[in-house]
């Protein structure tokens, strides 16, 4: 889930693709997702031990969840990546997920995918109390969870609006983003 928190990014905007009209007729989720998964070949761009939050960059539910990530992960353990930058189709493409249309926020860690609510978890798991305490929200079953994390999801564009084009980091919080070339 992304929460919409104080602001990190800037509102100077980046052109970019979007993920497709959010009225287009969608796959099923269990067709597009193959979540929680360990994948055969590294990520591209990340480094032994690192973890990186994929979002919708045009969301702004989504860049509320990374302003929070911004914000409290003071350690800055968790990097981030739109799905719309060349290093978030790059991590897609890793994934087996597709390019064109994204409907969940993802984390990759240890050569781990994770989708959905499971996503928003691992990225808990690097964050001080209290936010950390929230990880006992994972008892309830996946099932559950991510009913309602679909829920939000699908919905996001209608309840809390889009950009019309990715925002830029600003000076201070661009290495918080993943990068080709460091």
């Amino acid at each position: 889930m992304c929460f919409s928190i104080a602001m990190a990014l800037t509102t100077d905007m980046l052109t970019c693709s979007g993920p497709g009209n959010p009225g287009q007729a969608r796959q099923k989720r269990s067709e597009v997702m193959q979540s929680n998964t360990t994948q055969p070949n590294p990520a591209p761009f990340l480094k032994t031990g690192e973890t990186v939050v994929l979002f919708d960059g045009v969301c702004k539910l989504c860049n509320g969840w990374a302003k929070f990530i911004i914000r409290h992960d003071r350690e800055q353990r968790i990097r981030l990546a739109t799905v719309q930058s060349p290093e978030g189709q790059a991590l897609l493409e890793w994934a087996g997920l597709p390019l064109d249309r994204f409907d969940t926020m993802a984390a990759v860690t240890g050569g781990r995918l994770y989708v959905r609510s499971e996503a928003f978890f691992v990225a808990l798991s690097d964050f001080p109390a209290p936010w950390r305490w929230l990880r006992v929200l994972r008892f309830f079953p996946a099932f559950i969870r991510d009913w309602l994390y679909d829920r939000v999801a699908l919905n996001r564009y209608r309840l809390f609006g889009r950009y019309d084009s990715c925002l830029l980091p600003t000076p201070d919080h661009e290495r918080r983003f993943l990068k080709a070339n460091p």
